[in-house]
């Protein structure tokens, strides 16, 4: 067992602190008109998001003190509990149905999101099965179908929800954990032409999802209809230039961008905060994959590195989706920007994953 550090990586907890400070100052500032409207409360999603960051922040530093490759001896059980949730949120009247997506269980605001917290089992176990499997991931049969059947097993249960956006998330993070064990190119090669495959079939069985790719390609075809959160969005950067309007000074929050704390509210903050203000944010989180990096880097065993990996990959995918999707580079998912966008699932299972890259953190040499 390597020598543990005295302390964590600092710079990453400050990071990571700074992010959840925009977040909630930001929550607050896309949502009040919209809570005040519809709760008569201008505080009701601030409120309920500074409750489940401070679930999250006690949360990340309970994980952070207990030792992570303890995670892989509870790895089974963790991705078997995930699986459950996943069939149970499917049930009528333990499931409920949000925006069309029967997603969360739990009662009226205080709901958890299984497919959320599914992400980071995967991510635990997958770091087990490669830092065990690492010699065997070159073979096609006995490395990798394992390994991603797992991995679309769960993608098909999160789809009956159906969650297309923590679905990719989730893909592609193992993707990326499978190709940095090693994994052969060309088997990337026929995995990639069924997944297309598999997606074009996806966006084809329903017809909003080919609504979302038409008006991602462009969305002034429909602009009241399909593509009017992309414009909307558009419209909300557009004005913020340099320097933004100013904090609280939004004006596609009135009623414009539909639920702007959620999957848009980084168009909010480009509004408000300007490019500059967009600018810092981008910045904050390159500073957090390259802590992240070099955690994974200096890890002392397979499984930490990995296990880094897998969680630095998933923060960077979502983010990547989610500014792409607002700036109206990528087709409309439903992803949330990480320790920004309004959710208590998202935001605790965030800095939950923190807490481990914490932990990971006082064993890495640097």
């Amino acid at each position: 067992m390597p020598t543990k550090k005295t302390t964590p990586d600092f710079i990453l907890m400050i990071v990571t602190f700074m992010l959840l400070a925009v977040g909630l100052t930001m929550v607050y500032s896309a949502s009040a008109i919209w809570a005040d409207y519809k709760f008569d409360d201008s505080f009701f999603f601030a409120k309920r998001q500074m409750l489940f960051a401070g679930v999250g922040i006690i949360a990340m530093f309970f994980i952070m003190n207990v030792d992570y490759w303890t995670w892989r001896t509870w790895a089974k059980v963790l991705i078997i509990v995930c699986f459950v949730l996943l069939l149970l949120v499917l049930i009528p009247g333990i499931g409920n149905v949000r925006n069309g997506s029967r997603s969360w269980i739990g009662v009226g605001a205080f709901s958890v999101q299984p497919s959320e917290f599914m992400k980071l089992a995967m991510i635990v176990f997958m770091a087990k099965f490669l830092s065990e499997k690492q010699k065997l991931i070159t073979s096609f049969r006995k490395g990798l179908v394992p390994s991603l059947g797992l991995v679309f097993l769960a993608f098909g249960l999160i789809m009956l929800q159906p969650d297309l956006g923590t679905g990719t998330v989730m893909v592609g993070t193992c993707v990326v954990m499978i190709f940095i064990a090693g994994a052969r190119i060309s088997h990337f090669v026929w995995f990639g032409v069924a997944g297309l495959a598999g997606f074009v079939a996806l966006v084809l069985s329903a017809p909003y999802r080919i609504k979302r790719i038409t008006s991602f390609l462009d969305p002034w075809e429909d602009p009241l209809g399909s593509g009017f959160q992309i414009i909307q969005s558009l419209y909300a950067i557009g004005p913020g230039g340099l320097f933004g309007l100013g904090l609280g000074q939004s004006r596609q929050k009135f009623f414009y961008l539909p639920e702007p704390q959620t999957d848009f509210i980084f168009a909010i903050l480009a509004e408000e905060l300007g490019f500059i203000g967009g600018s810092f944010v981008i910045l904050l989180f390159a500073l957090l994959l390259w802590r992240g990096i070099r955690i994974a880097l200096g890890a002392p065993d397979l499984y930490g590195s990995f296990l880094a990996v897998g969680i630095i990959a998933m923060v960077a995918i979502q983010v990547m989706i989610n500014i792409g999707v607002v700036t109206g580079l990528m087709p409309v998912t439903g992803i949330t920007l990480p320790f920004l966008s309004y959710g208590g699932s998202s935001l605790t299972l965030m800095l939950m994953a923190i807490g481990v890259l914490l932990n990971i953190s006082r064993y890495a040499r640097y």
